[in-house]
């Protein structure tokens, strides 16, 4: 890290690594934007200006040095690699065991479902909360065969888990752009614009209708905000384990979700009532009064089938599509899904 820092231009160094420049604005040096080394930037510093920040050259260059290893540290220690998860067991709401291991590995698509009330959501929130039996349920969940350690389980700042709720409300004053960067930034990652531009472009072709890097968060559709924390997700998120309550009534692209996720090598859950999405995940999940009924592995038969429904999905994609564009659907509806 020494050696790189000494021998590579600022310019570069606050284009890898953005967040230097907070290093900079600290002890007052605020054009900093050159193509010389910290040596030479420090050696052309005034002395009137050491004098007033209180520090020798050497010192600023150890603290810039000593900055950069911290957050090199905190960016490797902040990153662990899953596996596998594995949930097991506990009981259902009249106190009958479950009786269930499921372990599930990065590029897995699990599908839960179960009627409204059935306690799909109580399982992606033990999964989220990584639960040890302290949960109404007391169901266990490891992390590569292992009970997860404290700070990981309750860090605040790299929480393994990202849920993508059914309401994604924005209530910040910001562009899209804006707030992207801020994330991005806040992630202290390697070239942000070009990480800004990226999920922006991947969340419009998730999203139905098109919206623009200077669109108002609050003036996002329900569609349109999925869309942009699932791309934000898959993208810019450190977490392995992507928890997703009922897409279908999102207004994205579902299929092309799930493929971007899992091509992130994430872990995906999903809570639906969709057969398309249930039967497009590797196992399902049944739940019933609370408790784990039973894991469906996705037959051959079962694949089979999704391709039928996608094409009828199409067919009503289309008729949608024709609706909003004021067409009249006075045609014979037998022969537009005769497939």
């Amino acid at each position: 890290m020494k050696e790189y820092i000494l021998s590579t231009t600022l310019d570069q160094i606050v284009k890898e690594h953005p967040y230097v420049e907070d290093f900079f604005i600290s002890i007052g040096i605020r054009n900093f934007h050159t193509s010389l080394t910290i040596e030479e930037l420090l050696y052309n510093l005034a002395d009137d200006f050491l004098e007033d920040c209180g520090m020798e050259r050497e010192q600023i260059l150890n603290h810039f040095i000593g900055f950069m290893e911290k957050i090199s540290e905190l960016k490797r220690q902040s990153s662990l690699t899953i596996e596998e998860i594995t949930v097991i067991g506990g009981q259902d709401k009249s106190g009958n065991h479950e009786n269930v291991t499921l372990t599930m590995k990065p590029g897995e698509i699990i599908c839960i479902v179960g009627a409204t009330g059935s306690g799909k959501s109580r399982l992606l929130a033990d999964i989220e909360c990584l639960a040890q039996k302290d949960t109404p349920t007391g169901r266990r969940v490891l992390l590569n065969g292992e009970i997860p350690p404290l700070d990981k389980r309750f860090s605040i700042e790299h929480k393994l888990v990202a849920q993508l709720s059914q309401n994604m409300n924005f209530i910040m004053d910001l562009t899209v752009e804006e707030f992207v960067t801020m994330h991005a930034e806040s992630r202290m990652v390697s070239h942000i614009d070009q990480a800004v531009q990226m999920i922006a472009q991947c969340a419009n072709e998730l999203a139905g209708e098109k919206f623009t890097m200077d669109t108002p968060v609050t003036a996002l559709s329900g569609g349109q905000s999925r869309a942009l924390m699932i791309a934000d997700t898959a993208l810019l998120s450190t977490s392995p384990i992507v928890l997703i309550d009922e897409i279908e009534n999102a207004g994205v692209d579902r299929k092309k979700a799930l493929e971007l996720l899992v091509k992130k090598e994430k872990i995906v859950l999903m809570s639906t009532h969709d057969p398309i999405l249930a039967l497009l995940g590797d196992k399902r999940i049944v739940i019933k009064n609370g408790g784990i009924s039973k894991i469906i592995e996705t037959s051959q038969v079962e694949r089979g089938n999704l391709k039928l429904l996608q094409r009828l999905d199409a067919r009503l994609v289309e008729l949608r599509n024709m609706l909003r564009r004021g067409k009249k659907i006075e045609f014979d509806a037998r022969d537009f899904f005769e497939i």
